[in-house]
């Protein structure tokens, strides 16, 4: 074997998080077009290609040191000296002509599937038969490898923004780019940098505590509270015990709509995106007699630059906030959605970049309730969904010409976690990828027919 990498902590919790029903992997699913010109056997050849001149580079031919016990103490990344590229890519096809229908059952199944430990933790699946001659990619990889945001931004190495490009190598066979040497002479603490860093960690906690007691006591003047507090969530029917088969449904809007309908109703692409997804989930839980009294709540990851941040990058928190189910009217439920977000991001702005990771890891927490053997859908959940928004790639992709159409995200679905609804946005559209237990939330396509009908509903309000 090759080079030993040693997994950081959150890595190996991902494979300590790992279990029959909950399975840590993530993945995508991309339609493309075809160019005029597109050979009727250009997957056929494809594979041949990557038959024959597979080179694999990292991560992309690492596999776990201890395939066998996905927790051990000493796990760590190995090159693969016997890398099978016909494993990790796969070449499927619907019944011609297959429809979103059926592609989307097709998906659903492939991930509904474990992830092999022996070897490096990845698939790729090029299926075709769909209408009109074209053809999706499924891609799957777990999360202790690349998370999936790294993940995409790979992938999209193998994709061009050029549509005459023709020799676009397969992601894997790129090299990965050069690393900046890490800098030697790392100078030593001081002890005035050490009593810095322990009074800027009593300020943290001090900080966190204030912003958890506001949370948590209600408004003075009697007026409704609109700040999420953690374990403040109903008990719904999406927040039961899952199995391991999965189900998944897509959606798509013009980003410019979305942008338009957020602004006239005085909130953010973000406040819309849960807008969309609390009607659809009021709407689908009232039909099945399971929609509680008191709204459901989304923790969401946000993107947030802290006081100490000197430039150039975000800050990543949690935030929990209201999904305003409770509330009929769809400018209303819109409301008090922004009343929530702009409260619960206030809350973050005055605190460092480590006060917003403690505060947002202590959110977290009470999830890990859910995780204990027999306790999904009996102990009250941290927040219900999570609904998370990904800025994608700018530009219209291609892979040799095919020009991908959209790019739908999918994710993992927790133990007491039943539904996960992921966005990220391609060119000018926003691409919804709604995953969940295909047992805990049924007729889940429903969904993205719902979320349609919400935009046209906050439109004519």
């Amino acid at each position: 074997m090759g080079t030993v990498k040693h997994l950081n902590p959150l890595d190996w919790s991902f494979l300590a998080g790992e279990t029959r029903e909950t399975m840590m992997h993530v993945g995508s699913l991309a339609p493309f077009s075809p160019p005029p010109d597109a050979p009727p056997d250009f997957l056929r050849r494809l594979m041949d290609e990557i038959r024959e001149a597979v080179t694999v580079h990292a991560p992309w031919n690492l596999k776990l040191k201890y395939p066998g016990l996905l927790a051990h103490p000493l796990q760590a990344w190995v090159e693969d000296d016997d890398f099978d590229v016909e494993y990790h890519v796969r070449r499927s096809a619907l019944p011609s002509p297959g429809d979103e229908r059926e592609l989307g059952i097709l998906v659903s199944r492939l991930h509904s599937h474990r992830i092999d430990f022996r070897r490096p933790p990845w698939e790729v699946h090029f299926i075709e038969g769909l209408e009109g001659g074209r053809f999706a990619i499924y891609f799957k990889v777990h999360h202790a490898l690349v998370d999936g945001y790294t993940g995409t931004r790979l992938m999209a190495r193998g994709l061009d923004t050029d549509p005459a490009e023709r020799d676009t190598p397969m992601f894997f066979a790129r090299k990965p780019p050069e690393r900046e040497s890490a800098r030697s002479g790392t100078p030593v603490p001081t002890l005035s940098a050490l009593l810095a860093l322990a009074r800027e960690q009593a300020g943290t906690a001090r900080h966190i505590a204030q912003s958890l007691g506001q949370a948590l006591r209600k408004p003075k003047d009697g007026s409704p509270k609109v700040l999420v507090a953690p374990m403040q969530s109903p008990k719904s029917a999406l927040n039961r015990r899952i199995s391991r088969n999965r189900r998944f449904a897509t959606q798509q809007f013009p980003i410019e709509r979305l942008k338009r309908t957020a602004k006239r109703h005085g909130g953010t692409l973000n406040d819309l995106v849960l807008a969309l997804c609390g009607s659809a989930l009021r709407r689908l839980l009232g039909e099945q007699e399971s929609l509680p009294e008191q709204s459901l709540t989304a923790m969401v990851p946000v993107n947030i630059r802290p006081k100490d941040d000197p430039g150039g990058g975000n800050a990543v928190g949690s935030i929990l906030a209201t999904l305003g189910t409770d509330i009929d009217d769809p400018a209303e439920r819109f409301a008090a959605i922004v009343a929530s977000t702009r409260e619960a991001k206030a809350q973050l702005q005055g605190m460092t970049k480590n006060g917003i990771m403690q505060y947002s890891a202590m959110l977290m927490t009470p999830m890990l309730l859910s995780q204990i053997p027999g306790a999904a859908g009996r102990v009250r959940p941290a927040f219900n969904v999570v609904i998370s928004n990904v800025p994608g790639p700018t530009q219209p992709l291609y892979f040799r010409g095919w020009r991908m159409e959209a790019y739908y995200p999918m994710s993992i679905p927790f133990q007491g976690y039943g539904l996960n609804i992921t966005v990220i946005s391609y060119a000018d559209a926003l691409n919804f990828g709604f995953t969940g237990c295909r047992d805990t939330v049924p007729h889940l396509q429903k969904l993205a027919v719902y979320s349609r009908e919400a935009l046209e509903e906050l439109e004519s309000a």
